[in-house]
């Protein structure tokens, strides 16, 4: 695959920042610095962008981690633990977060160093489900849920979110189906009707559910036949 589809393929990058990135000299492919896009980066070659280590060159690894409450989702940081001390693997500062969860969001977590994987697994175009289960500190109203379908205005994108289904469960509770990952978005469409998320725990990322015999911190590596699937 061309270097600059590489990089835009990624959750991280899209194509404006790749050719700043390839314009300044950032990356570097198996240890050498490269700047034209249409260098092939094949499955095993090394790719980095300054410190970051997007590819590893090595087999890909897929792990799926309970996250809990008040841990970071990052490989580093300064203040608080992180979603990457929970994993004893060699090599796991070689992995990367699909789908990254806030602080004190818990439930099903991917970590992975195999970046083209992840980005079908996360990106709107797949329309592969995220499953939410939420708790509210007001009442969830019939409203809400045709609502959620129309989707959300949010002014600082100039982007209206894509349909999203809410089924209520309770009073204070229900279970969310979106297909985007936007900033705090679960959060920010139920500020809609000033009510509070008081709890937010994932339960599903498309095919992947997370394991029931998992308990918060822990983790596992993925079967094949769940990697196969996106």
């Amino acid at each position: 695959m061309r270097l600059d589809r590489f990089l835009a393929n990624l959750p991280c990058f899209n194509r404006q920042q790749v050719r700043l990135l390839l314009v300044e000299r950032r990356v570097r492919v198996d240890g050498v610095t490269i700047n034209d896009p249409r260098h092939e980066v094949r499955a095993f070659s090394r790719v980095e962008v300054d410190d970051q280590l997007l590819q590893a060159g090595r087999p890909a690894r897929y792990f799926m981690l309970h996250k809990p409450a008040g841990c970071v989702s990052a490989t580093r940081d300064p203040q608080h633990p992180t979603v990457l001390d929970l994993i004893d693997e060699p090599d796991k500062d070689e992995l990367h977060i699909a789908g990254r969860l806030d602080f004190n969001t818990t439930g099903l977590l991917i970590l992975t160093n195999d970046g083209q994987w992840s980005r079908r697994l996360t990106q709107p175009q797949t329309k592969l489900p995220k499953v939410y289960y939420v708790e509210t500190e007001q009442p969830i109203e019939a409203a809400y849920v045709a609502r959620f379908r129309e989707g959300f205005y949010f002014a600082f994108e100039d982007l209206t979110t894509q349909p999203a289904e809410l089924t209520p469960l309770g009073s204070h509770s229900a279970r969310l189906s979106i297909v985007e990952g936007r900033y705090h978005q679960v959060k920010r469409m139920f500020g809609h009707y000033d009510n509070k998320v008081v709890r937010l725990h994932r339960e599903s990322m498309g095919p992947l559910r997370l394991d029931p015999q998992l308990a918060p911190g822990q983790y596992r590596a993925l079967r094949a036949d769940e990697i196969q699937p996106i």
